[in-house]
């Protein structure tokens, strides 16, 4: 038995990590030509092995859960959003009471009080606001994002570690990306292995394109709730500028979502037009794609079972 001296937990315990073990102190026939069970394997993930993980929403939320109980012990959280309370019914780490708090703050708190021996630590800032040797220091990078421009950057951040000698590629500063992401009841999961396999950028048209309205259909034949919330956001705000000259429309502030949302029930009615809500206006306004908490948890799944492989080579990994 073992005491976590900052907290005085109990961090250890027989028989904790035996269902670990079996995957890493025993050979099988799906095992890579290059693993070799030992009880080095666990200690590596235990002790050793650091891993980050980008986004700490419906998705990083639960990755963050699977990869602490799956023996990973240093983790660092990156995310660049706060708390809202829409967020309560599938991002299962926080609480009414943490509306308003940064999500990376609260997920790791969450993480570190209820997983012993576990230690995340959070980052609340974008992505690009990191340098080099932030993102070299870690084995693995898991991304649980819902954007391709922050999918592309990281991409493009771990090819630029990448090390080349004489033309060859240095298999050491290649770092791992497992990429996760969900949209509705669809989900993916891939490893990418930079310098060595398709990128973001190769197989960008593997990811659902953006949905947009022909200019004339808002303007003119509006059909749908959301041709009326997209003829306020593009034409009417613009236009009127309801809270000032240069403002932009912040999907984030109540009063601009509330101004849209009027201003479209008004749009909707000229049309005979029904199912204008607050929320159908927020989600048009920040592009919210409806999530649902199952498929979260089954990506994040397959993302840490990746993980997981990667870091103890106990397995292929699946690219």
């Amino acid at each position: 038995m073992v005491v976590d001296g900052g907290s005085g937990r109990t961090c250890e315990w027989d028989g904790r990590w035996n269902h670990v073990k079996k995957f890493l102190e025993r050979s099988g026939p799906f095992t890579h030509p290059d693993f070799e069970p030992s009880t080095n394997s666990l200690q590596f993930l235990l002790e050793t092995c650091k891993i980050l993980v980008i986004g700490a929403g419906g998705l990083g939320c639960e990755l963050l859960k699977d990869l602490a109980l799956s023996g990973f012990r240093d983790i660092h959280v990156v995310d660049m959003d706060t708390i809202d309370i829409s967020n309560l019914n599938r991002q299962f780490l926080f609480r009414r009471k943490d509306v308003g708090r940064p999500k990376a703050d609260v997920a790791a708190d969450f993480i570190n009080s209820r997983i012993p021996g576990c230690c995340v630590v959070p980052h609340f800032k974008k992505i690009q606001d990191l340098d080099e040797s932030f993102y070299r220091q870690f084995h693995l990078i898991v991304c649980g994002l819902d954007s391709i421009v922050a999918r592309r950057w990281m991409n493009g951040m771990l090819l630029s570690l990448l090390v080349y000698e004489d033309g060859v590629l240095d298999p050491n500063s290649i770092i791992p990306l497992i990429d996760g992401g969900t949209e509705g009841f669809k989900g993916n999961a891939r490893v990418i292995l930079p310098g060595m396999t398709a990128c973001i950028d190769c197989t960008l048209e593997l990811y659902p394109p953006q949905v947009n309205f022909p200019m004339c259909t808002i303007a003119s034949m509006p059909r749908l709730p959301e041709h009326c919330v997209e003829y306020v956001r593009m034409l009417l705000w613009p236009k009127e500028t309801p809270f000032g000259d240069g403002v932009v429309l912040d999907g984030d502030d109540p009063k601009h979502i509330q101004w849209v949302y009027q201003r479209s029930l008004e749009r909707a009615a000229e049309f005979n037009i029904t199912g204008v809500t607050y929320r159908l206006t927020q989600g048009v306004v920040k592009r919210i794609i409806p999530a649902v908490a199952s498929t979260n948890a089954v990506i994040a799944a397959a993302c840490a079972t990746e993980a997981f492989k990667i870091a103890s080579r106990c397995l292929h990994t699946a690219q």
